[in-house]
């Protein structure tokens, strides 16, 4: 089994535990402070190690910038099992950073400032051509500089390796790569964004997905604890995810594209990848933090095999 290939953002995420977000002219009174190790790229990273188990299946290609954060950033992968020969770290710059505010109800409001990552380009490309040679498959999302994010689809293709592409945070220039990945894994919002349909049932994702399915590319549209919608050649169908207590909906969609390439690195159809991408998200959210949340793959297999 080759390795997958992860390209994308690095960021030091720092939470706050909120009732209720303040809106404009307000302020109001949080419960708990805390930082976590995070980005897209490195949770999804995270997430593909602890499935696999095998220390360098997984390699990360990014930027840190030269301060604690990016030492942090860097140490916490590792001690995942990722590899991280491929990520600069850039003492010009400060290391990618994001606010997250999580309400009563688990959800998430993010907020970020890339640093470091802003500063992806030709070295990062030319080390990632290098890991391309033997990848499984290559997940990335859009926290990257817009020509980069293009240039990575362009060059995965180019090798014929798959390529599942994370389209958030929502950003314009990316059609290329939008038209150029194997697979595109949006959220409701994302969706609706690249589509104009508006997500309100499980209609308005069938809708939304068919509308990104393109031939050659698959379209699955993650829609929280009601799972996901997925159409793909010959496939149009929900499934469902189990019921677990939410305690932070933080990274859920970087734990289901984590699960998703484990399970198309192991030559798993595209529904039972999915299927593992769905217990992996389910169980994430049962837990504080973003890479921290990652299970592990006892923890998804005994989920798999008690069903939902």
């Amino acid at each position: 089994m080759s390795r997958i290939v992860v390209f994308g953002g690095l960021n030091m995420d720092l939470i706050i535990e909120i009732p209720v977000p303040a809106g404009p002219g307000e302020t109001r009174f949080g419960t708990r402070f805390y930082s976590t190790p995070g980005g897209k790229g490195g949770n999804q990273a995270v997430a593909a190690a602890r499935l696999l188990e095998r220390p360098d299946s997984v390699q990360m290609v990014g930027r840190v910038g030269g301060d604690r954060f990016g030492e942090e950033l860097i140490a916490a992968l590792a001690d995942a099992g990722v590899g991280t020969s491929a990520v600069a770290v850039d003492k010009a710059a400060t290391s990618g950073v994001a606010t997250i505010f999580i309400d009563e109800r688990g959800e998430n409001y993010v907020n970020a400032v890339y640093g470091a990552n802003a500063e992806c380009g030709d070295e990062e490309l030319a080390r990632l051509d290098d890991l391309l040679a033997d990848a499984a498959a290559l997940l990335i999302q859009q926290e990257l500089p817009v020509d980069t994010t293009n240039r990575a689809v362009e060059m995965a293709r180019r090798r014929h390796v798959p390529v599942i592409l994370d389209p958030a945070p929502t950003r314009d220039g990316l059609a290329a790569a939008h038209a150029g990945a194997t697979i595109l894994t949006p959220n409701e919002h994302e969706a609706t964004d690249l589509t104009g349909v508006a997500i309100a049932d499980l209609d308005g994702a069938r809708d939304a997905a068919r509308a990104l399915h393109a031939p050659g590319r698959a379209a699955i549209v993650t829609l929280g604890e009601l799972g996901i919608w997925i159409e793909a050649e010959g496939v149009s169908r929900r499934l469902a995810a189990p019921t677990v207590e939410a305690t932070a909906t933080v990274a859920a969609g970087d734990a289901f594209a984590g699960g998703l390439a484990v399970g198309l690195s192991q030559g798993r159809p595209l529904l039972e990848a999915a299927r593992l991408g769905v217990a992996t998200a389910a169980l994430s959210v049962t837990r504080e933090g973003a890479q921290t949340s990652m299970p592990s793959r006892s923890e998804v297999e005994t989920l798999l095999s008690t069903g939902w």
